[in-house]
């Protein structure tokens, strides 16, 4: 069975390649005893003699025939039962690599001969780009920890950096600018984005070189917003840009609001949008400035220096996006808000 190939080059990058013929297993064939022709044959497999055996005649049809059931015996020192196998279940990121690993114990007496034989068996298990692998997979999960994302997002970003490492990319760049590059894109094909900003601070890289290595890649593999995202073959939508309505989530959680201010302030922003109001200002800008609006609006207030900890902006920022909707506050507030008695422009502050 044949798999699409994840994050597949654009056509400007990706080299001209035969296509290759498929080959699978006949299913129409059928195994049949020669002395009963039975169309639906009654076969047998003995796997304690190793023969497949007609149920029918008893006509042996094949010998040294592999058992392919799980095998419970227990081969450990301790008493009961011990169902496993040979380690844990293949690493699909890991394709083509050994993936067995040998442990050697440090109790050698202090002669230090166990330090130089995994020495040894390191260096000769692993190639050197095996190596940078593991290190960058393991940075990548722990950055992502550090983060509190879920695995999903990890390893997205361990793909696409495979991918990177195999086509050669980003060759000359730092190893921690490329996993940040990495790690931003597979937060936003997986809709939790986060700004350049929070991942600058995560990985200490700086803004410039972080915004090269994500250029890069959005050309190479195709992730300009609208792009197609069935062929990335993980969230089946396109890397698309971060909109302010993306931030609130999780800027509402931290703020601790009740939950029916996430919905107005969503359409609050939408509002704006539509009629142009605080248009090129970023997403944080806008994100935050609409909090700061509807809190106000709805009577739970916010100071602007609690939301500018939490979405990274300004508190001047946050005003001066506040004014844009105050000055078109009666185009932004729903009639209905106001006649439910959920919002009160009187609560709005002048400045």
């Amino acid at each position: 069975m044949s798999y699409s190939q994840p994050f597949p080059l654009a056509a400007a990058h990706a080299p001209p390649q035969a296509q290759q013929p498929a080959f699978g297993p006949d299913l129409a064939v059928r195994l049949i005893c020669p002395e009963c022709k039975d169309p639906n044959p009654n076969i047998i497999e003995e796997f304690a003699s190793g023969d497949l055996v007609c149920g029918t005649c008893g006509l042996v049809l094949g010998d040294r025939i592999v058992d392919t059931r799980s095998e419970w015996r227990t081969f450990a020192n301790d008493e009961g039962d011990d169902p496993s196998r040979v380690g844990a279940a293949s690493d699909p990121l890991m394709e083509g690599m050994e993936q067995l690993d040998t442990m050697i114990s440090f109790r050698d007496g202090g002669s230090g001969i166990a330090k130089e034989l995994q020495r040894a068996a390191s260096r000769s298990q692993n190639s050197r780009s095996e190596r940078n692998l593991l290190t960058a997979f393991r940075d990548i999960a722990s950055w992502c920890d550090q983060f509190s994302l879920p695995k999903t997002i990890s390893d997205i970003a361990k793909q696409l950096y495979k991918r990177t490492d195999e086509e050669k990319l980003l060759r000359g760049k730092p190893l921690d600018a490329v996993i940040a590059a990495c790690i931003f894109i597979a937060c936003r094909q997986a809709h939790v984005p986060r700004t350049f900003r929070e991942i600058c601070n995560l990985t200490k890289v700086s803004k410039k070189t972080l915004g090269q290595c994500y250029k890069n890649l959005e050309q190479a593999f195709n992730l300009t917003p609208g792009a197609a995202g069935k062929s990335h073959g993980f969230s089946g939508t396109g890397t698309t840009t971060t909109n302010a309505e993306d931030l609130l989530i999780r800027y509402c959680n931290h703020l601790d609001l009740p939950p029916n201010v996430q919905p107005i302030c969503k359409d609050i922003i939408q509002a704006a949008r539509e009629r142009g109001i605080a248009v090129g200002r970023s997403p944080v800008s806008i994100a935050g400035g609409a909090i700061y609006f509807t809190t106000h609006l709805l009577g739970k207030p916010k100071s602007a220096r609690e939301i500018s900890n939490v979405a990274g902006v300004s508190e001047g920022t946050i005003k001066l996006v506040y004014r844009l909707y105050y000055n078109e506050r009666e185009v932004l507030v729903k009639d209905e808000w106001i006649k439910e008695g959920r919002a009160d422009l009187d609560r709005l502050p002048s400045d």
